[in-house]
């Protein structure tokens, strides 16, 4: 039998007669764990004790907050080895890109703990005389946290280390899909000496779970990170009630290939921007949109690239593609595939699903070309190991392709002009911009987010969190006259 793994509740761990079993994308036979499904019972108990412990936490000391965040970080950054394998195990991303991604949502916390120190209002006189004004920020209150699978620790990370360093309590909940990340995330915040209630760990459906949460009364603000279509649905639920909300939704990224640049390192970086986690990054570039002076050249180059890619279980040593997070998710890449052909594109690499030594949800990446803009492959997000190239005659069309589109996460350029990269990142409709980079990797010191349907409120890391976990009160003083 598997082992049992409850939901943290009010400052408890507990078990309920539903749960779901987390299956390892790499070998289906591996079962990891059996994960509670929280009851709307739990779901109450946990906002009541949020907003008795919200109280606490938000007039706490500042270096009792750096403390407790630095623990969170440290550890977390200590055990991101065992803790990346596991998230590896349930994901399916090779073993050194989960390590990887532990260590750095442990530097989110250790992050957040110096800007809990950093906190500093203004001050200013007013227009009135014998009059000053203190201007400050203060926590939300409740905090609803709803992240992703892809990126089941960093992003959960970057949401919940702001929300704990700005005073607010946190309710998470996590995707179904990668509940031992989240569980064992839970578990180091449990141990921390935070008052009771003030994080709780959900475990559940988005449509029951989720859905109960983001309409509660009880919740200050919600920030949440998945599809577009699943986002318009929690802004139209946080709306009902005016409870603040932050959105991170899907993309269409572009990255531009010059008939400047140096095409060995645009390949590298289309490859490392489509392929790596296979695919399954909102700031994936799906559209290669390539010069027609180095086209084939760099089709050519791709697919030499794409075939050199060991795929396989994700723990073992020297993957660089692990399996497909789930066979729903690899059955929509599939049809997404026989939807490019039907739409006329070419496939010149890969696609097809992969057998290994252990059954899993395994795929070789897939190249198209021939595509149009107009294509659905190219307007829609595919979520998966599969990029179009798309024929451009200049730099100019380059761009206009790319502004094409609903989404604005992230773009690329590869080129040697320094006028042209300026041009690009100065006119390119997105949030972030890379240049002679992969679309695919951002800092956690400086603010992400994107534009169009790609996001919707304030900027997620760096300090512009504060945007959305803090909300400003402005006070007047007369002092009076000294006696």
């Amino acid at each position: 039998m598997a082992d049992q793994f409850g939901n943290y509740i009010a400052g408890q761990w507990r078990e309920t007669p539903q749960s779901v079993p987390n299956v390892n994308p790499s070998d289906l036979t591996d079962t990891i764990g059996l994960y509670a499904q929280a009851t709307p019972g739990d779901l109450e108990d946990a906002l009541e004790a949020a907003k008795r412990a919200q109280a606490i936490w938000g007039r706490s000391g500042l270096e009792k907050r750096y403390n407790v965040l630095m623990s969170i970080g440290a550890e977390m950054i200590a055990r991101s080895g065992e803790l990346g394998e596991l998230l590896a195990r349930e994901e399916g991303k090779p073993r050194a890109e989960g390590v990887g991604e532990v260590y750095r949502a442990g530097q989110f916390f250790t992050y957040y703990a110096a800007e809990a120190l950093r906190q500093q209002g203004d001050t200013a006189d007013s227009v009135r005389d014998g009059i000053e004004v203190d201007v400050r920020r203060e926590a939300m209150g409740v905090v609803a946290v709803i992240s992703p699978w892809n990126f089941p620790t960093a992003t959960a990370s970057w949401k919940i280390a702001p929300a704990l360093a700005y005073g607010n309590a946190v309710l998470w909940k996590p995707a179904n899909l990668t509940p031992a990340s989240a569980w064992a995330l839970a578990e180091i915040i449990s141990r921390q000496d935070l008052p009771e209630g003030l994080f709780s760990l959900i475990m559940g459906s988005g449509g029951a779970i989720g859905q109960a949460l983001i309409e509660s009364r009880k919740v200050d603000a919600v920030t949440f990170t998945g599809s577009y279509e699943v986002g318009r649905q929690v802004a139209a639920a946080a709306a009902g009630n005016l409870t603040k909300f932050q959105l991170e939704l899907g993309s269409k990224n572009a990255f531009l290939v010059m008939d400047d640049a140096d095409l060995d390192q645009a390949v590298d970086c289309a490859v490392n921007g489509a392929y790596f986690g296979s695919g399954q990054k909102c700031t994936a570039s799906s559209r290669l949109l390539v010069h027609e002076k180095v086209h084939d050249a760099f089709v050519e180059k791709t697919v030499a690239k794409l075939a050199q890619l060991k795929i396989g279980h994700a723990l073992e040593e020297g993957t660089q593609l692990g399996p497909i997070v789930s066979e729903g998710q690899l059955q929509s890449n599939l049809n997404y595939l026989e939807l490019a052909g039907q739409e006329g594109c070419s496939l010149a690499f890969g696609g097809e699903r992969l057998e290994r030594a252990t059954e899993g949800y395994y795929m070789a990446p897939a190249l198209l070309t021939g595509s149009t803009n107009a294509m659905r492959v190219n307007q829609e997000e595919m979520f998966g190991p599969i990029a179009c190239v798309q024929s451009i005659g200049s730099y100019e069309e380059g761009l206009a392709i790319a502004n094409d589109t609903e989404y604005g996460l992230t773009a690329g350029i590869a080129t040697r002009s320094l006028a042209r990269a300026t041009h690009f990142r100065r006119n390119v409709e997105t949030g972030c911009v890379m240049i002679n980079l992969p679309t695919a990797g951002t800092d956690y010191h400086v603010p992400f987010g994107g534009r169009k349907n790609s996001s919707f409120g304030p900027r997620e890391q760096g300090r512009y969190a504060a945007e959305f976990y803090t909300q400003v009160k402005t006070a007047y003083i007369r002092a009076g006259e000294p006696d």
